[in-house]
């Protein structure tokens, strides 16, 4: 006959499973498999899983304040649906931290971690001759939290994950325009050679930019998404929003409006 379980033995045993539950929603979420605003059910996950719902239901606690998921009284569980402003203040906070994170590396990256970095960059570059926007999307996160992880400032990283974990269904968004994927790629590339070239400057200007980069494409997208516009990305695309003080982003304003004057010439033809 086995003896009973010491109390604090067997809490610390529910724990380690509940912690497995919440990784594995978790994983589910980032990876795209239950889309913003779709209902987690518990009995079905414990199912799934081969679990009672207790540890389902702590793994909803985690997860919630993780900031992935939402529970509303009478309703459920729900995956979190990030409000635009939310993002873009996240990524501004990302474009500060993302700016160290580079300047560090191009001081200190070894050649075995930039060896990394460049195959993950060239992984990425074959997920967009696929035409592979999930592979891509796991890809592009992989990439950031290794640099993160380079820099070798625990806080950062922790603090950084989370961060990114609330972000990252605005940005598998962003990839599922193919469109965009090409670009994103070649700022990957870029960013690269800038630490390899061991410029913390340049470094550091070329994360912060990406990320602005993807603030702006991430306001486009909503905006394109709000007005319902099915019509080709390239030229459903709008005017973009000017969001840093920044020759670049005044010469897009410009060429925005440029094209706004073209195209009232041509309807007066």
């Amino acid at each position: 006959m086995n003896a009973a379980l010491h109390p604090t033995i067997a809490q610390l045993q529910n724990s380690s499973l509940t912690t497995v539950v919440q990784q594995e929603i978790e994983r589910a979420i980032l990876a795209g498999e239950y889309e913003p605003g779709s209902k987690l059910i518990e009995a079905t996950l414990a199912e799934k899983m081969g679990v009672s719902r207790g540890p389902v239901r702590e793994a909803f606690r985690m997860l919630e304040e993780a900031g992935l998921v939402r529970t509303e009284k009478n309703r459920g569980v729900f995956v979190r649906d990030i409000p635009i402003d939310e993002a873009v203040e996240i990524f501004d906070l990302r474009a500060a931290m993302d700016e160290l994170v580079g300047r560090r590396l191009a001081e200190n990256i070894s050649a075995a971690e930039l060896k990394e970095l460049k195959a993950l960059v060239d992984s990425m570059e074959k997920a967009v001759k696929a035409e592979d926007p999930h592979a891509y999307h796991l890809l592009n996160l992989t990439f950031h939290d290794r640099m993160v992880e380079m820099a070798g400032n625990r806080k950062l990283t922790e603090i950084y994950r989370k961060l990114i974990k609330e972000l990252s269904l605005f940005r598998r968004l962003n990839l599922a325009d193919g469109w965009l994927m090409p670009m994103s790629a070649n700022e990957h590339r870029q960013i690269v050679k800038a630490i390899a070239s061991g410029d913390a400057d340049a470094a550091g200007r070329a994360m912060f930019q990406h990320v602005i980069e993807s603030k702006e494409r991430t306001i486009e997208n909503d905006l394109r998404r709000q007005a319902g516009q099915q019509a080709d990305p390239a030229a459903a695309r709008p005017v973009p929003v000017k969001l840093v003080s920044s020759s670049s982003g005044a010469s897009k304003e410009k060429n925005g409006k440029d094209k706004m004057k073209e195209g009232a010439s041509r309807g007066k033809r």
